[in-house]
């Protein structure tokens, strides 16, 4: 599976990316659950966030869902923090 994360907006507006292929990761099954878990609840297109708020494209294979500031869920908000964390 191989998970991407791209946040956009803040106050400076610098936008930051990540991806995480989790072939072979001893972890993926955990990984997987998180995505799946995360990506239930995103919109189909952008949603209105909150002025100097992030907004978030994740995609998931080649499925594309957003999210913004500060209506993440739990999954949403561990699984964008591993990815920038752990992505390249």
């Amino acid at each position: 599976m191989r998970i991407r994360v791209r946040r956009t907006g803040g106050f400076a507006g610098i936008e930051r990316h990540a991806e995480v292929d989790t072939g072979g990761l001893p972890d993926a099954t955990e990984w997987h659950t998180l995505a799946e878990r995360a990506m239930a609840t995103c919109r189909p297109t952008p949603p209105a966030g909150v002025p100097d708020g992030f907004g978030y494209q994740i995609t998931v294979n080649d499925k594309t869902a957003y999210t913004a500031d500060p209506h993440l869920t739990e999954a949403q908000r561990t699984l964008i923090s591993r990815v920038l964390k752990e992505g390249a």
